[in-house]
């Protein structure tokens, strides 16, 4: 249910499926003769789905989360039992009738979660992370419980600090040799020794820098200017590295910013249990994947009603299988979150999720003008904030992509030069990262502009905005299947 308890549409339960082949097989699955002994109650929606075998699949949806549960061998999250379910209930009454209980093998799955659900909000409140620690994808799996060796654990840090110092110092050899040939000859080197330097940062345990690697590999003969992007992201590069190898100078917050972006992050139990936990009821402003043919991917951009802080929640998974995290645009989640620290801090973590799980009542919601209007679009701000808030992020964080930003009363224009959002109040526009131009999504959402103004949720960056969200009045994704391929 929506905060009007009101059902999901089917665009937001399509928004879940892990990928195209899902959504095509749940949407296949949501016909009633498919299903029986099918019901929804609080938040908790069931099903039995007739298969191939002589036995149905059992299917359970908690839509606080939300969670899955099927019988189907599927190692997808959520399968397409659990999206045509979805899909089904989404129809009405008529699909999935309200009312009654559960049965028993749906209450005891259900009856779990909230279990965990409920240590794990003792744990915060008791300043631990409680079993399991969570990591925001999955409520209570990991952890052994085991107190680590404080001393083993310096030694490994140690060990690591000094393996990506000397990552860092490979890397700047690498530069200075880049600069003293000349650009010129990145384009006739080819891939083979970045792709060799990119090895020497993955032995140095040091993703963050083997990322930046990957990103300079790409650069030469990328189209017009390339030799000036390359520049850019040597220079970055260079910063990068001299942070971490003089990071006793740089202060608290931008030291842990450095740590953060060479690969060293705070564990989640060790986050849970050290930083202040933020409750709120957290929007879900959108969702993008994306691969980099060995990882996928997931990003979820947040926004408190209360705070107005923006978070992003980030899930992994191996090719083939579909990150767990699984928040779709729209929802709205009463839950304590907790940030990594930086200079300015944006990745978090989910901590203890409320609502029907925990008794507390969640703080109170600010007045729709404050949050989010009536219609269920939310506030945004004009071009003129967003760039400020772009550039108040970068000041802090030299390494920063894009900052999140949701813009209002915006018109999508196409041009000889790329796409813009036009702000009519005050005649300022904002280009469309170029990266985007070749999105139909752009289309779409000058489709439902009808030339008019609307709200536009996406990252403010370097080389422009990227659109991710509009809505209609419902949320609509602008991130097509093509754009799905890569992370930005």
């Amino acid at each position: 249910m929506n905060p009007q308890g009101e059902r999901w549409t089917a665009e937001q339960v399509l928004a879940l499926a892990p990928d195209a082949a899902s959504r095509t097989a749940g949407g296949k699955l949501a016909a009633h003769g498919t299903w029986s002994g099918a019901g929804a109650h609080g938040q908790a929606v069931w099903g039995l789905c007739s298969g191939s075998g002589s036995k149905p699949y059992q299917t359970v949806v908690d839509l606080n989360g939300p969670g899955y549960r099927c019988s189907c061998p599927s190692r997808k999250f959520p399968c397409k039992h659990a999206l045509g379910l979805l899909l089904l209930w989404t129809s009405g009454e008529g699909g999935v009738p309200a009312g009654g209980e559960p049965p028993e093998w749906a209450e005891q799955w259900l009856g779990d979660r909230r279990e965990r659900a409920g240590k794990l909000a003792a744990g915060a409140r008791d300043g631990g992370p409680g079993p399991g620690g969570g990591t925001g994808d999955a409520a209570g799996k990991g952890g052994s419980g085991a107190a680590a060796d404080p001393e083993a654990a310096r030694r490994r840090a140690e060990r690591r600090a000094e393996r990506i110092a000397a990552g860092a110092t490979e890397l700047e050899r690498r530069l200075a040799d880049l600069l003293r040939d000349g650009l010129a000859s990145a384009d006739r080197a080819g891939y083979g020794a970045w792709d060799e330097t990119a090895a020497r940062m993955i032995d140095a345990q040091a993703p963050g820098l083997e990322a930046r690697v990957r990103e300079l590999a790409a650069i030469p003969s990328s189209g017009p200017g390339w030799p000036a992007r390359l520049l850019e992201e040597c220079a970055l590069a260079h910063l990068l590295n001299q942070g971490f190898l003089q990071l006793d100078r740089l202060p608290e917050q931008l030291a842990a910013t450095t740590r953060t972006r060479v690969g060293l992050t705070t564990p989640v139990a060790e986050l849970l249990a050290t930083e202040e936990a933020i409750r709120d009821r957290w929007l879900v402003l959108g969702r993008q994947d994306g691969t980099d043919g060995r990882l996928t991917t997931r990003r979820i951009w947040l926004r408190g009603e209360r705070t107005h802080r923006m978070a992003l929640l980030l899930s992994f998974s191996t090719p083939g299988q579909s990150p767990e995290l699984a928040l779709p645009t729209g929802l709205v989640l009463d839950a304590d979150l907790a940030y990594y620290p930086a200079a300015r801090p944006l990745r978090a973590t989910i901590g203890a999720r409320h609502g029907e799980a925990a008794g507390a009542a969640p703080p109170p919601a600010p007045p729709a003008a404050e949050g989010c209007e009536g219609s269920g679009v939310p506030e945004g701000c004009d071009v003129e904030t967003a760039l400020a808030a772009y550039g108040a992020a970068l000041g802090e964080d030299p390494w920063l992509d894009g900052w999140p930003v949701v813009l209002a009363d915006v018109v999508p224009v196409p041009g000889d030069d790329g796409w813009q959002l036009a702000d009519g109040r005050s005649g300022s526009a904002l280009p469309v990262d170029p990266r985007c131009a070749g999105r139909t999504d752009l289309w779409r959402l000058m489709a439902i502009s009808g030339g008019g103004p609307v709200t536009v949720f996406g990252e403010c960056g370097h080389r422009g905005f990227s659109p991710i969200t509009t809505w209609d009045p419902t949320p609509v994704s602008l991130i097509g299947t093509a754009a799905q391929g890569g992370t930005r």
